[in-house]
Protein backbone atom coordinates (compact mmCIF):
# COMPACT_ATOMS: atom_id res chain seq x y z
CA UNK A 1 0.00 0.00 0.00
CA UNK A 2 1.11 3.34 -0.80
CA UNK A 3 0.86 6.20 1.75
CA UNK A 4 -1.34 8.88 0.71
CA UNK A 5 -2.27 12.10 2.01
CA UNK A 6 -4.10 12.79 3.10
CA UNK A 7 -3.99 10.01 5.50
CA UNK A 8 -7.47 9.66 8.04
CA UNK A 9 -10.91 9.09 8.11
CA UNK A 10 -12.66 9.39 5.08
CA UNK A 11 -16.49 10.32 4.71
CA UNK A 12 -18.87 8.60 2.01
CA UNK A 13 -21.98 10.63 1.17
CA UNK A 14 -24.68 9.08 -1.18
CA UNK A 15 -27.04 12.27 -1.62
CA UNK A 16 -30.68 11.46 -2.54
CA UNK A 17 -33.91 13.78 -2.95
CA UNK A 18 -35.23 12.95 0.45
CA UNK A 19 -32.14 11.66 2.47
CA UNK A 20 -28.14 11.82 2.25
CA UNK A 21 -26.65 8.19 3.33
CA UNK A 22 -23.41 8.71 4.70
CA UNK A 23 -20.21 6.48 5.51
CA UNK A 24 -17.22 6.37 6.91
CA UNK A 25 -13.50 4.19 6.78
CA UNK A 26 -11.34 3.78 9.36
CA UNK A 27 -7.74 6.29 9.15
CA UNK A 28 -6.08 3.58 7.32
CA UNK A 29 -8.71 3.33 4.31
CA UNK A 30 -9.11 0.14 4.63
CA UNK A 31 -13.03 -1.19 5.25
CA UNK A 32 -15.92 1.24 5.21
CA UNK A 33 -18.72 1.14 7.45
CA UNK A 34 -22.46 2.92 7.89
CA UNK A 35 -22.79 6.05 9.88
CA UNK A 36 -25.99 7.40 9.96
CA UNK A 37 -29.01 8.82 7.23
CA UNK A 38 -29.57 12.43 7.69
CA UNK A 39 -32.88 13.82 6.38
CA UNK A 40 -32.66 16.05 2.96
CA UNK A 41 -33.57 19.80 4.05
CA UNK A 42 -32.91 22.65 6.56
CA UNK A 43 -29.51 21.41 8.28
CA UNK A 44 -28.66 18.56 6.22
CA UNK A 45 -25.01 20.38 5.18
CA UNK A 46 -24.59 21.44 9.14
CA UNK A 47 -24.78 18.24 9.96
CA UNK A 48 -22.64 16.55 7.83
CA UNK A 49 -20.15 18.80 8.86
CA UNK A 50 -20.75 18.28 12.36
CA UNK A 51 -20.17 14.31 11.72
CA UNK A 52 -17.08 15.36 9.90
CA UNK A 53 -15.92 17.25 12.56
CA UNK A 54 -16.86 14.52 14.82
CA UNK A 55 -15.12 11.79 13.16
CA UNK A 56 -12.00 13.86 12.19
CA UNK A 57 -12.51 13.56 8.33
CA UNK A 58 -9.33 14.60 6.45
CA UNK A 59 -11.49 14.23 3.25
CA UNK A 60 -15.13 14.01 1.86
CA UNK A 61 -16.06 11.74 -1.33
CA UNK A 62 -19.99 12.12 -2.47
CA UNK A 63 -21.37 10.30 -5.16
CA UNK A 64 -22.30 11.75 -8.38
CA UNK A 65 -24.49 9.81 -10.22
CA UNK A 66 -23.89 8.76 -14.46
CA UNK A 67 -25.80 7.44 -16.89
CA UNK A 68 -24.34 3.47 -17.58
CA UNK A 69 -22.70 5.20 -20.94
CA UNK A 70 -20.88 8.20 -18.27
CA UNK A 71 -23.21 10.67 -19.15
CA UNK A 72 -24.87 12.88 -16.67
CA UNK A 73 -28.41 14.03 -16.62
CA UNK A 74 -30.92 15.79 -13.79
CA UNK A 75 -30.00 13.74 -11.14
CA UNK A 76 -26.08 14.72 -11.52
CA UNK A 77 -27.16 18.42 -11.75
CA UNK A 78 -28.39 18.10 -8.17
CA UNK A 79 -25.85 16.68 -6.77
CA UNK A 80 -23.28 18.60 -8.26
CA UNK A 81 -25.23 21.83 -7.29
CA UNK A 82 -25.60 20.42 -3.29
CA UNK A 83 -21.74 19.19 -3.41
CA UNK A 84 -20.89 23.06 -4.26
CA UNK A 85 -23.06 24.01 -1.46
CA UNK A 86 -21.36 21.37 1.11
CA UNK A 87 -17.75 22.45 -0.63
CA UNK A 88 -18.20 25.63 0.94
CA UNK A 89 -19.79 24.79 4.33
CA UNK A 90 -17.14 22.13 5.11
CA UNK A 91 -13.98 24.17 3.56
CA UNK A 92 -10.88 23.75 3.78
CA UNK A 93 -12.09 19.99 4.06
CA UNK A 94 -11.79 18.67 0.61
CA UNK A 95 -14.50 17.55 -1.15
CA UNK A 96 -13.92 14.90 -4.27
CA UNK A 97 -17.38 13.79 -6.51
CA UNK A 98 -16.72 9.83 -7.50
CA UNK A 99 -18.57 8.10 -9.92
CA UNK A 100 -21.83 5.92 -7.79
CA UNK A 101 -23.23 4.10 -10.83
CA UNK A 102 -24.83 1.03 -9.60
CA UNK A 103 -24.15 1.69 -6.14
CA UNK A 104 -27.68 1.92 -4.78
CA UNK A 105 -28.78 -1.35 -6.98
CA UNK A 106 -25.39 -2.80 -5.52
CA UNK A 107 -26.55 -1.46 -1.87
CA UNK A 108 -30.24 -2.78 -2.47
CA UNK A 109 -28.60 -6.59 -3.50
CA UNK A 110 -26.92 -6.84 -0.56
CA UNK A 111 -29.27 -5.64 1.43
CA UNK A 112 -32.11 -8.13 0.03
CA UNK A 113 -29.22 -11.13 0.36
CA UNK A 114 -28.63 -10.15 4.20
CA UNK A 115 -32.89 -10.77 4.48
CA UNK A 116 -33.76 -7.42 4.91
CA UNK A 117 -36.99 -6.59 3.58
CA UNK A 118 -39.08 -3.52 3.26
CA UNK A 119 -38.80 -0.81 5.13
CA UNK A 120 -36.03 -1.98 7.60
CA UNK A 121 -33.99 -2.15 3.91
CA UNK A 122 -35.13 0.92 2.51
CA UNK A 123 -34.39 2.45 5.84
CA UNK A 124 -30.90 1.61 5.49
CA UNK A 125 -30.32 1.44 1.99
CA UNK A 126 -29.17 4.88 1.94
CA UNK A 127 -26.33 4.28 4.07
CA UNK A 128 -25.24 1.28 2.37
CA UNK A 129 -24.88 2.94 -0.57
CA UNK A 130 -22.44 5.31 1.11
CA UNK A 131 -20.86 2.35 2.19
CA UNK A 132 -20.15 0.85 -1.61
CA UNK A 133 -19.27 4.26 -3.01
CA UNK A 134 -16.98 4.79 0.04
CA UNK A 135 -15.44 1.33 -0.29
CA UNK A 136 -14.67 1.99 -4.19
CA UNK A 137 -13.21 5.39 -3.76
CA UNK A 138 -10.73 3.98 -1.16
CA UNK A 139 -10.10 0.92 -3.04
CA UNK A 140 -9.17 3.13 -5.87
CA UNK A 141 -6.67 5.08 -3.64
CA UNK A 142 -4.64 2.59 -2.58
CA UNK A 143 -4.48 1.07 -6.29
CA UNK A 144 -3.76 4.98 -7.99
CA UNK A 145 -2.27 6.24 -4.58
CA UNK A 146 -3.80 9.28 -4.04
CA UNK A 147 -7.03 10.27 -3.87
CA UNK A 148 -10.00 9.59 -6.67
CA UNK A 149 -12.94 11.64 -8.46
CA UNK A 150 -13.22 15.41 -8.91
CA UNK A 151 -12.53 17.93 -6.72
CA UNK A 152 -14.99 20.38 -5.99
CA UNK A 153 -13.74 24.17 -5.65
CA UNK A 154 -15.11 25.52 -2.06
CA UNK A 155 -16.77 28.96 -4.12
Amino acid sequence: MTDLEPRGVRVGLDPGDARIGVASCDPSGILATPVETVPRGEGDLDRIAAIADDLGAVLLYVGLPRSLGGGEGPAAGKVRAFTAELAVRVAPLPVRLVDERLSTVTAEGVLRDRGKKGKKRRAVVDQAAAVVILQNAIDTERTQGRPTGELVAAG
